[in-house]
């Protein structure tokens, strides 16, 4: 045996059925749209909002859940349309799979 050859041959891809092609375009929007809501929670955690006024002190619990209500307040918004940022990932995600995208459909 070669070294260097392949230890099974590679086999074609077989093209997907509708019920497969639908899945994968599922989790693809699913992950758009959960990447959207990481980079919403964000940028409302930087921009203060939901951070307790000075004098209350919440303390280390305060800070735990602050950053869960962040990030729920990110997936909603998300969900809701958000800032488009998810069709944009999802349009590049259907791209890079070599997919047609919805819009030509």
């Amino acid at each position: 045996m070669n070294p260097l050859s392949p230890i099974a041959t590679p086999q074609p891809a077989r093209p997907a059925d509708d019920a497969t092609d639908a899945a994968r375009r599922a989790a693809m929007r699913e992950a758009a749209v959960e990447f959207e809501a990481v980079f919403i929670a964000q940028m409302l955690e930087h921009s203060g909002v939901g951070r307790a006024p000075e004098g209350f002190g919440g303390g280390a619990g305060e800070d735990a859940f602050r950053s869960h209500l962040l990030g729920e307040q990110g997936r909603i918004m998300a969900r809701s349309g958000g800032l488009g940022l998810a069709q944009e990932v999802y349009e590049a995600l259907l791209k890079r799979e070599g997919l047609s995208s919805e819009k030509a459909r």
